[in-house]
């Protein structure tokens, strides 16, 4: 953030830390057994209760909620601000850190959420209603008993164009959305509120940049896809046709093992953009770097938040479908056919009030899980917990920093 405190400026890849606990020369480690905490905890907690270690659990380890510890300790007490603790977080915290946000700070998250809804919708409804709405094309195919490759292109044709508006206007809505609530996930970790006037401020520096980001992780995570798919094609229209469809989805396969592992390494890029203030490059090698050695634990949170979301999404979008089925008059055998399904105003309009609803939900969710994985790589990585201790206040925090991280501006 820019002008609270909170959030520290690598300026360039730091070096790996070394986490070995750092006090006070003459100092002990507060351990009773002199243990070395691993990689991944800070040196010191900001403590949030009088005590100090929790009691052992047994002889046995039971792997814990993190399961960080290779012996019977449970986790150190921790400060906890705002809607996380200020230490490593398990998958649950997270999604709980995430609704939790939504919750305390419904008004901005909400807020920012409805309003880039409506305007995404508003522009996928009309362009959909004045351009799009008899889908003559699709309908002609659907008639002909023999179809001719002049109306199966053109059918096709009419399906890519009716997306081009509405994928440019939901990237644009994403970028805003992603830029907006970013800034108000990271105020809640402190316990901060904040108003929709100051998220505007500290994010409008950032927002093009984010947009060239987002642009470029969309040909990043494309493009092997394309190459994937590409020889297969070359060889189908050589004439070879079975082959070539053998060789487009074996390199299909391919190709999205590619993006998807892209996808994940780089799934970090936006908010160590936000936060940290840095270029494209430099928030793309970010990501890369602190998900290194997290891949499938970052893939694991990221797809159960999608599923989520998806089915939230799912249930919404299927009661307002026959919502809108019912008042357009066109009942459920209408919406239930193979056909395509005659898009009158009133069905339209009524979709476009579940999809603001479902994505009024779904947004400041999606913001805060991804951010709140970026913090989380960070406190395991770079003992970011110290810093957000003392941005948020809390005193007993303070003394050294862990190696490789970059004071508070």
């Amino acid at each position: 953030m820019n002008e609270s405190p909170g959030w520290a400026s690598p300026g360039s890849t730091p070096p790996e830390p070394d986490r070995s606990p750092q006090t006070p020369q003459g100092e002990q480690p507060a351990r009773p057994d002199g243990a070395v905490p691993e990689p991944g905890w800070s040196g010191r907690q900001p403590p949030a209760a009088p005590s100090g270690w929790g009691a052992p659990t047994g002889g046995n380890f039971s792997g814990g909620p993190h399961g960080r510890w290779h012996n019977s300790w449970q986790h150190p007490p921790a400060a906890k601000p705002g809607v996380i603790p200020l230490r490593p977080l398990d998958v649950s915290e997270i999604l709980d850190g995430a609704v939790s946000t939504i919750r305390a700070h419904w008004r901005p998250a909400l807020g920012i959420a409805l309003g880039v809804a409506i305007a995404l919708e508003l522009v996928v409804t009309l362009t959909t209603g004045l351009w799009f709405r008899d889908n003559q094309s699709i309908r002609e195919l659907e008639s002909a008993e023999t179809p001719t490759m002049s109306q199966v292109t053109a059918a096709y044709r009419e399906l890519l164009s009716a997306q081009i508006v509405p994928t440019l206007a939901g990237l644009v809505a994403s970028v805003l959305a992603t830029a907006l609530l970013t800034m108000v996930v990271s105020r809640a970790v402190l316990g901060r509120s904040v108003s929709v006037t100051e998220v505007w401020r500290d994010s409008r520096p950032m927002l093009l940049r984010l947009f060239g980001l987002s642009l470029l992780l969309l040909v990043i995570v494309v493009l092997p896809v394309v190459v994937g798919v590409l020889p297969g094609l070359l060889v189908g229209l050589g004439g070879a046709t079975a082959s070539g469809v053998m060789l487009s989805l074996l390199g299909l396969t391919a190709g999205a093992v590619v993006a998807v592992w892209l996808w994940v390494r780089l799934s970090l890029s936006a908010p160590a953009l936000m936060l940290e203030k840095q270029g494209i490059g430099t928030a793309l090698v970010r990501s890369a770097k602190l998900v290194r050695n997290s891949w499938w634990r970052t893939f694991g949170i990221q797809a159960l938040a999608y599923l989520l979301m998806m089915v939230l999404a799912f249930v919404v979008g299927l009661v307002t479908s026959v919502i809108a089925a019912m008042a357009s008059g066109d009942g459920l055998g209408e919406m239930l056919g193979a056909g395509a399904t005659n898009q009158s105003w009133t069905y339209l309009v009524v979709l476009g009030i579940g999809a603001v609803i479902s994505s009024t939900l779904t947004l400041p969710f999606a913001a805060g899980v991804t951010t709140l994985v970026y913090i989380d790589r960070r406190i395991r990585r770079e003992a970011l917990d110290l810093e957000l201790a003392r941005a948020a206040g809390i005193s007993d925090a303070d003394g050294p920093s862990a190696a490789g991280t970059p004071p508070i501006r």
